[in-house]
């Protein structure tokens, strides 16, 4: 199988979208615990971060289809950032979504690794991610650890 690795362009915006909707689906969230205006909202999402946060998706595509995309961006932070660049610049893996007929072929990790790449090129410190469980043996491979990053689930 021959696939092609390339920058998704403003037209694959849409495309994108409905990637992340399924991603949400794959990982057992009910369709009915997504907001109803879920792609409008993901769609403005990567307007603004291609404009403020150096935003790039990736498309993997086997003859001209796109089966499968990954998303990154500057990571833009939790509370003020007020430390300087070359301490902490942060990069954002989010949206790996591989079409279920091509999984586990290697794709994904094709796609991290040029996300990688992009992001190095920004001169990022760090690149972050939340892997869902299907995800967390790609990124392991890559050197990924886990994070001292705790929560406090408030729903039963």
């Amino acid at each position: 199988m021959n696939i092609n690795i390339r920058v998704a362009t403003p037209e694959d915006n849409r495309l994108i979208a409905q990637h992340f909707y399924q991603l949400w689906l794959d990982n057992n969230v009910a369709a009915s615990s997504l907001q109803p205006n879920w792609e409008q909202t993901t769609l403005e999402f990567i307007d603004r971060a291609r404009q403020e946060l150096s935003y790039r998706a990736f498309l993997a595509e086997v003859e001209g289809r796109a089966i499968a995309s990954i998303s990154c961006q500057l990571f833009d932070g939790l509370y003020p950032v007020i430390l300087t660049e070359n301490c902490r610049k942060y990069g954002y893996i989010w949206n790996v979504f591989v079409e279920q007929p091509y999984r586990n072929q290697g794709i994904a990790t094709q796609l991290v690794q040029t996300t990688i790449d992009y992001l190095k090129s920004l001169n990022c410190t760090k690149i972050i991610l939340h892997a869902t469980p299907m995800g967390k043996l790609v990124y392991e491979r890559f050197g990924f650890v886990s994070s001292n990053e705790m929560s406090l689930n408030l729903q039963e």
